[in-house]
């Protein structure tokens, strides 16, 4: 084992401390990629080595940093490649980290859905499930063949090499990316849709305000669901031209909610993140003429000149949203 995969107990508000955070990681390996944003990806061939200790022994030691020098708590999974390290950290808890050994990675895969493999939207997920390739066991040992005729050619070559445990993919080191994050966690697990769009509603309106409020626009929306069982689906979609308009991520936000197609799946959080920053004075708006729409942006200056003057709390984001 190799790869680690850590997810760090990062609330939205302390965000910040990613960068330093990922510091720890770069003591171990300079091999490090972030994945915003609470995340990263190391690789630990050449610390394995140095130190003498498996990537599970090095996770402990970066958990207790994390937690001794920054309080956050982070759980960690460990595999031959970044797939099964990303899989592996699913199944992991704090204080417990999750290894896929080399070689036993198509078994830990088998009994899983197929939805639950990086890469595989809710479409490929159903149009697999239709015929029968409901978990990883099944499309690993289904015919090539058939994955092709079913996904693409290409799409069904990568699906059947993950499924029996090829992972081609690496590392790569990056910086953290330039992003805003507001997330809605629920009290308890939430199954009312209503209550996932408000979430949603309140978490756009938050990130609308924060980006006027640094004189930013956002290109991309990513949505994160996090589910009871720990599990989590993220889905992303590029906006019609940059923007840091509530109504307009709310309706980007609503739209990739649905996309989902969630039934009675019992919601823990809803986080929204804004990605692909640029200054707003360079950004360009397409007139509407909608008279509704220009009048919600002239309450939200209105709006963003209270909390200016007045503080954040002066104006609770999501109130002028539709």
């Amino acid at each position: 084992m190799t790869i680690l995969c850590v997810r760090f107990q990062l609330p939205p508000a302390h965000e910040a401390a990613l960068p330093g955070l990922l510091g720890l990681l770069e003591e171990f390996t300079p091999v490090v990629e972030a994945l915003p944003p609470d995340g990263a990806l190391a690789d630990l061939r050449g610390a394995e080595r140095y130190f003498g200790r498996s990537a599970v022994e090095l996770a402990s030691v970066i958990r207790v940093r994390a937690l001794a020098l920054y309080g956050f708590d982070c759980v960690t999974g460990a595999g031959p490649g970044p797939m099964s390290a990303r899989m592996a950290l699913r199944t992991a808890r704090p204080g417990v980290t999750c290894a896929v050994p080399e070689g036993e990675v198509r078994e830990f895969l088998a009994g899983k859905p197929v939805v639950a493999l990086p890469g595989v939207g809710t479409a490929t997920a159903r149009t697999l499930c239709e015929y029968g390739l409901d978990t990883l066991g099944r499309v690993a040992a289904a015919p090539l063949s058939t994955l092709q005729r079913l996904v693409g050619a290409k799409a069904g070559r990568e699906l059947h090499e993950k499924a029996n445990g090829i992972d081609r993919g690496r590392v790569v080191p990056n910086a953290v990316s330039r992003s805003l994050a507001a997330e809605r966690p629920f009290e308890r697990d939430e199954l009312d849709p209503d209550r996932h769009r408000r979430a949603l509603l309140a978490a756009a309106g938050e990130l609308g305000a924060r980006l006027r409020a640094v004189e930013k626009v956002c290109r991309t929306l990513t949505l994160t669901v996090r589910y009871a069982d720990r599990s989590s689906t993220t889905r992303s979609r590029t906006l019609g031209e940059p923007t840091a308009h509530s109504a307009a991520l709310t309706r980007t936000a609503y739209g990739l909610y649905e996309a989902l197609g969630l039934q009675r799946a019992r919601v823990r959080a809803i986080a929204l993140r804004a990605e692909a920053l640029g200054p707003a004075e360079q950004a360009s708006h397409q007139l509407t003429f909608d008279p509704v729409d220009e009048k919600v942006r002239r309450i939200e200056e209105v709006a963003d000149r209270v909390r200016a003057k007045f503080g954040p709390e002066a104006v609770k984001p999501g109130t002028l949203a539709a």
